[in-house]
């Protein structure tokens, strides 16, 4: 998960990734979209396909290169966990539920109207 946090901590890595999400592009389509010079995108490519986050295939004197996900889904999963409730977080939004639940329950009984109030 190192390599891939690394890999797309370069602004430039990650248009790369989102440029190849509608298919495949060759190197120099690549390198065209951008201002800095052709072995410098060279060099980020290298750097997406270590981290396995793309894949390239020589057809005739091109290169073509195209998206991987399967290595994101570590990190994904890994950041997932600051999104999702946890611990007592979790236990007390049940707890909110329950208490909301009870009360329209509790409303929709006779002799429970809004205001009334139960004398012993």
């Amino acid at each position: 998960m190192d390599e891939v946090v690394e890999a797309i901590a370069d602004p430039i890595r990650r248009d790369i990734l989102e440029m190849l999400r509608d298919g495949r592009l060759a190197a120099g389509d690549i390198a065209a979209r951008f201002p800095v010079s052709r072995p410098a995108v060279s060099r980020h490519l290298r750097v997406l396909r270590r981290a396995g986050l793309v894949r390239d295939e020589v057809v005739g004197r091109q290169r073509f290169y195209r998206l991987e996900t399967g290595p994101l889904a570590a990190l994904v999963e890994w950041l997932a966990r600051f999104d999702r409730p946890g611990g007592w977080e979790h236990r007390l939004d049940a707890l909110e539920t329950e208490v909301y639940r009870t009360r329209r329950e509790r409303r929709g009984r006779p002799g429970h109207a809004a205001g009334e109030t139960r004398t012993a």
